[in-house]
């Protein structure tokens, strides 16, 4: 057993781990944060994508350990103070989900795509970027449209902002 200890949505936790056991069991078992959700066990479908230290990765194909010391974010740490993340919103607005089962880790995967190319995105570049994300209810039309939605709406806020 190997203790870890990490920052889950802002919060720090610890727990004593086999070294074998992955990042995507520790958050749903330890932590009971259950959204992201375990689909494959082979890293090719997406639903386990959370952000560590800022950038997407799959859970499961990460050891707990690996994580140590790092910050996660799931997607229960993405809505603040009640208010849905743009991405969040930009789903339910534009019905990028059916069965909801992918939804978490294409939004988690979302939010690390339109934070790298900010607002030069196009249907092209998503759909190239949602290659490791696999849904088998929409057809991705939706989950494109967004995608794109939500990055317009963050690139007009960043630019407000400035």
């Amino acid at each position: 057993m190997t203790k870890v200890s990490m920052t889950v949505n802002g919060r720090q936790v610890s727990g004593d781990v086999e070294d074998r056991t992955l990042l995507v069991h520790f958050i749903r078992d330890r932590l009971g944060l259950t959204g992201t959700h375990v689909g494959c066990d082979t890293s090719q479908c997406g639903a386990c994508v959370v952000h560590m230290d800022g950038k997407a990765i799959k859970s499961c194909s990460t050891l707990a350990v690996q994580a140590a010391g790092s910050s996660i974010t799931t997607i229960e740490g993405l809505a603040k103070d009640g208010e849905l993340h743009p991405v969040q919103a930009a789903f339910k607005a534009n019905h990028g989900l059916q069965c909801g089962f992918c939804t978490p880790g294409m939004v988690m995967a979302a939010v690390d795509m339109i934070n790298r190319h900010g607002g030069n995105l196009d249907e092209a570049t998503v759909r190239e970027n949602l290659e490791g994300n696999i849904c088998r209810c929409t057809g991705y039309h939706n989950i494109v449209k967004a995608i794109l939605a939500a990055a317009a709406e963050m690139s007009a806020g960043r630019q407000a902002a400035e």
